[in-house]
This record gives C-alpha cells, structure tokens and sequence, in this order.
C-alpha cells in the first residue's frame, strides 16, 4: 500500500481517503475556460487570422498553468509530477517525430493538447475513488492514448476557418484515386469516341466565359434566366467526374472547357470536352505545388484570348497554349524573371490580356512585381512595381475614361497604364499581416471598393483633375470582411461573405442590411438580368439566393459536388460548371419559362 500510495501521497502526509484525492477543480476551470474560448471564438465570427491568435493565447495560457498547477500539487509525490509530465512529454515527442510528412508539426501542438489536457482532467475526475495503482496507471494509458491518433493522420491542408481536415493516413487521397483512374483509362481519360481537337481557332462567343470571374472579373453573368424553383426540380446533372488537385476555376468557349490541376508531378493545363467531360488535350510541366496549409495544385484560373489560353502555375511558369490543340506557343518561368521567390501559398495571379499584354503579378523583393508578356510572342513588354505579396489578380478598369490596370497588394491599390507599365497613382490602405486575396470592385467610373478580412471593406472615391489623380476614403467598414471570398454588387448593394456568413452591405454608406446565411468560406454570382444569386459553399452545395436588400431569401439549393470547394462557379451558355480539389461536375439550368 505504501508504494501505491506514493503517486497522491507525499512521505509523511495523512493517508485517508481525502487526503489522497488531489484537487481537481483548477483543472476543471482551466480546461473549461479553454474551451469557452475556443467555442465564443465561431460565435464571435471572427476572421481566421484573430481567431487563430486567440485561441493559441488561450492554449499557451492554459496549457502554463495547467503545468504549474500540476508541478505544485502537493497532494501528488514530486517524482510522480515529474514522472507523468515527462511521459506526456515523451509521447508527444514520439507522435510528432513519427507523424506523416503532411502534417504541420505546430498543427500537433495546437490541435493535440486541449485534447490531451481534457483526457488529463476527464481521467482524474473519473477515477477518484479508484486504488492509486489504477489512478496511476489509467492516466498513463489517457495521455498516451490521447497521443497515438495524431500519429496515424494526414493532414489535408485547412477549412476556411483554419481548422485542420484530417484522413487517416493510410487511406488514399483524391488525387491517388484520380491518378488510378486515369492509369486504368477510365474516367474523362480520351477514348476513340472522342473526336480529335480541331486546329482551327477557337472564338469566344456572348455565353462563354473567357477568365477568372467571368469577362469583367466582377462574377456577373448576363443573357440567361433560369427557373428558381430548385426545390422540386433542382439543375439536371450532365456529368460528374475525379479531377486532379488544385483551387483554379475553369474558362468555358463554345464546347470546350479548360482548367489547371495537379498530376503528380506534373502540372497540367487541361481541355475537356464541356458537354461530355471527356479530355481533349493536355499540358504538363514537370512541378508540384504542395503545402500542408493551402494544399497541393495550381491556384490560378487559365484566362483565353483569341484562339490563345494564358495559364500561370504554382511555381510561376507562365505557358501560352494553342486553344484548340494544346499546343505550346511560348513559355516563361515568372519567378526566375522577377527574381522573386515562390509564395508561401503558391502564385495565385490569374492572367489578364490587355491592349496584347499579358500580365500578370510576380512580387519579390525587387520592382519587377507586375509583369507583362507580349501575347504573340512571349517577351517581356514592362514591368511595374506593385508590391511584394498578394494573391489577388490584376484589374482591367476605366476610371475617369482611362483605361488602366488595378492591383491589389500589402501595399495597397496601384493603377498602371496598361501599355507602358507607368504607374498613374497609388492609394494605401494599411492591413497589416493581412494576405491581398479579394478583387478590387468598381462601381462606375469614379468609385471602387478594397476589402479584406482583417481591414474590412473600404470605399474609395477616384477622380482626376487634369493630369493628376486623387483617392479619397468615403467610408471604412466591417461590416463585410471577405477573406478569399469575392462579392457582387447590384443596384447599390453589395452582396457577399463577412467571413462564413453571407450578407448583405449598403455601398453607399457601408452599412450592413442583413447578415444571414452560414455557407463556409464559398464564393459567389450574380445572375444580373433576373437578378438571383448562385452561392457555392465551402462544403459544396450550390445555394440559389434571391437579390433582396430587406432580407436573406434562399430559393433552393442542392448537393453540387463534395469536399472542400474554394474554386469559383462558373455559369455558361445554361449550364452550371463546379469544381474543388477532388471533383468536377456540369449542371444543366433549366430556362425560365419564355427563354
């Protein structure tokens, strides 16, 4: 008995039954606590960025003084304090260094010890009127259990609200299943009945959709009204199929659509027929993009211009592809250009072709951040200096009836003449620490609109006397904090996410009218000529919402694809185009009556 009780009892102390009970309730407060916070923090609907701050403040400040309390316990031997502190120590040492390769070690840290602090207090609370053997022996097997499942996980990069996606690590990941499909020739692999891609150019036609958000990256699509009632007669799937990895979206011209996706390691550029899904051609470049956070494959979408698809990689190569056949016309490694590093999150900048330039953003430590490409040729035309990070893309825009290129960094807003590069002004907008994901929205010719999740949204008033610019700031407002969430706007009224809940923002003032609507971190269009809304959410259903500045009006929705879904929709001659990391799919709309 004496041995036994060693592990509550220090040598001299009493040795009834409450005596040998250790206190319990500090825990109990601690852990509670932990988890009020960690909890208040979704309710609060704070951005990714401080609720992350929070709720590491939070565990650093528990998991201190959990330790101090367990190491002064005085009703606990001090070799038994040490003892199981040093084994919780040791296990999680193991796990970490054991772990898949896809997990962020930090990750361990932060997801592992509140549960390991909960199992801690959870088994002490239990077994309190146990033999101190078993107090003794059920702690250890607690901590170590708590352990062993972070060792047998991977990690499948992060939801929008940060929280890490996890699948046992054993089990194949979308891409594996993808690339067996695709080694099995079944799939959208080419078979005989696929007709050879014709070398004659490709023309865009009114219903296509040429880039990232549409013809005007504003994400409105006009010359089609669809029938709202979802309900009962939700859009007729076409097809549905495995696609590489990857956050691009896809560009639809006449019966082709083309996007961008991770193949191994390779990245491809793909073609596929847009009525059948069946692969056309195909493009590969010997790179990967991987990172455990934002996951693996290309972010950018391809942009097309006459007969041409512009597409920018990952890793900054730059391809310029004969629409038809796939054929390479010209290739240029943006990085090695610029002289600027990969980005943490890859490079994101969708190409923009204007004036035969193709443009696109490199950052860096050197002046070479926005860059231009000859379209025909592929030589470099100007570049402009921008800024140094962001994953927003450039902007076509006509202020003050000139026409100019908008781009969005930590700097702020810079306006450059698209044919020479030359910057015609410049407005800051201080966000610090904040990633530029969020296109900048023009509202006429003398206004536009700067938002991100931290700085909230910005209304800036452009006008030019002469040949000056000059910016102002009619309001700041956060009431609309889009993380990589892009918004519309109709009739004066913004219509987008304020982090995982869509609402609704007066643009003249920045006030909010409603805030309703939990679709994750998902993306948006507007159907102007209706006018209705087609949100995607994070988990994959597209939402159909009525354009209403009084309230939130759902109209319909329905399971579009599954998983993870940041990619932006696409809607083009009446057919609904979703893609996320794992899987495609086409979606008939069906026409409004009298269309």
């Amino acid at each position: 008995m004496a041995s036994d009780a060693t592990f509550i009892l220090p040598p001299g102390s009493a040795t009834t039954d409450a005596a040998m009970r250790p206190r319990i309730w500090p825990a109990v407060v601690l852990v509670g606590l932990f988890w009020i916070v960690y909890f208040a923090v979704d309710l609060a609907e704070m951005s990714m960025f401080v609720g992350f701050l929070i709720r590491t403040a939070a565990l650093a400040v528990v998991a201190l003084v959990f330790m101090l309390w367990w190491l002064i316990n005085r009703r606990i031997s001090r070799s038994d304090r040490f003892l199981v502190l040093g084994a919780a120590v040791v296990a999680g040492a193991i796990t970490t260094f054991l772990s898949d390769d896809t997990v962020v070690k930090a990750t361990v840290f932060f997801t592992a010890i509140p549960w390991l602090l909960t199992a801690w207090t959870l088994w002490l609370l239990v077994a309190r009127r146990m033999s101190v053997r078993l107090r003794r022996l059920g702690l250890f097997a607690a901590l170590f259990l708590t352990w062993i499942p972070f060792g047998l996980i991977r990690m499948e990069g992060l939801s929008g609200d940060g929280n890490p996606q996890i699948r046992w690590r054993w089990s194949r990941t979308g891409e594996d299943l993808f690339l067996a499909e695709k080694a099995q020739g079944i799939g959208n692999a080419s078979d005989l009945r696929t007709p050879v891609p014709s070398r004659d150019m490709l023309t865009l036609q009114p219903d296509d959709w040429p880039g990232f958000r549409g013809p005007n990256r504003d994400g409105e699509v006009h010359g089609v009204t669809i029938a709202t009632d979802w309900n009962t007669a939700p859009p007729k799937l076409v097809w549905r199929q495995r696609v590489g990895p990857g956050w691009s979206s896809v560009v639809i011209v006449g019966n082709r659509l083309f996007t961008q996706e991770q193949r191994g390691e390779s990245e491809a550029v793909v073609c596929l027929d847009s009525a059948r899904g069946r692969e056309l051609w195909v493009h590969q470049d010997a790179a990967r993009f991987s990172e455990n956070l934002g996951g693996v494959g290309p972010r950018a979408t391809p942009t097309f211009r006459e007969g041409r698809i512009y597409a920018l990689g990952a890793t900054g190569i730059l391809n310029c592809l004969d629409a038809a056949s796939g054929e390479l016309k010209w290739s240029h490694n943006i990085s090695a250009d610029s002289g600027a590093k990969v980005p943490i999150w890859g490079f994101s900048s969708s190409p923009l072709v204007v004036n035969e330039r193709v443009i696109v953003f490199a950052g860096g430590e050197s002046q070479r951040n926005l860059m231009a490409y000859h379209a025909e040729s592929g030589e470099l035309a100007w570049t402009a200096a921008a800024g140094h990070d962001s994953y927003a893309s450039p902007q076509s825009a006509s202020l003050g009836g000139v026409g100019q290129i908008l781009f969005f960094s930590e700097l702020g807003l810079t306006a450059v003449d698209p044919a020479s590069g030359a910057v015609l002004w410049e407005h800051a907008v201080a966000a610090p620490g904040e990633p530029r994901t969020v296109q900048p929205h023009l509202i006429g010719e003398s206004y536009l609109l700067l938002s991100g999740a931290n700085s909230g949204t910005t209304r800036v008033d452009v006008m030019r006397d002469g040949g000056a610019w000059h910016s102002s700031e009619r309001w700041v407002s956060r009431d609309l904090k889009p993380f990589f969430n892009d918004y519309v706007i109709h009739e004066g009224f913004i219509y987008g996410f304020d982090g995982k809940i869509f609402c609704c923002v007066d643009s003249q003032t920045g006030k909010r009218r409603w805030k309703q609507g939990r679709y994750g971190n998902g993306q948006v269009l507007l159907l102007a000529d209706q006018p209705v809304l087609l949100v995607i959410s994070e988990s994959g259903e597209a939402v159909l919402l009525a354009v209403n500045p009084h309230q939130h009006e759902e109209l319909g929705r329905f399971q579009a694809v599954n998983g993870k879904t940041w990619n932006h929709p696409v809607i083009a001659s009446g057919r609904l185009y979703v893609r996320n990391a794992e899987e495609a799919a086409c979606y008939e709309l069906k026409l409004a009556s009298g269309r």
